[in-house]
């Protein structure tokens, strides 16, 4: 499993070459009540346009989502794709290759 610094800014290719953008933010799940809190990837958010300022911006630290960044997160996320990590076939060296097409994507 990579890690989120090395997922972050990766282009992002579908099933047919086409490109999608760039990893923009990692949506992950928290799994509480286990002796060391862990994380599981669920999704990549990805962008046409380079935004470092979307990393973690939807989140504190107690995993709440103050309305103030809900309403700037739909702002800034809009246009965004997001990718189920089922859908990553493969990433590494600069590059996420997805077994979807970039019509099928869900928008973030």
């Amino acid at each position: 499993m990579a890690t989120v610094t090395e997922l972050i800014g990766q282009s992002v290719w579908d099933a047919n070459g086409v490109w999608v953008g760039h990893v923009v933010d990692i949506r992950v799940v928290r799994h509480k009540g286990e002796l060391q809190q862990s994380h599981t990837v669920y999704g990549l958010v990805v962008s046409q346009h380079r935004a470092p300022l979307l990393l973690g911006l939807t989140r504190e630290r107690e995993g709440r989502s103050p309305w103030l960044s809900k309403a700037l997160a739909r702002v800034l996320y809009a246009g965004c794709a997001f990718v189920p990590w089922a859908r990553v076939a493969d990433y590494g060296g600069g590059e996420v290759h997805i077994s979807a097409l970039k019509r099928e994507l869900d928008r973030a």
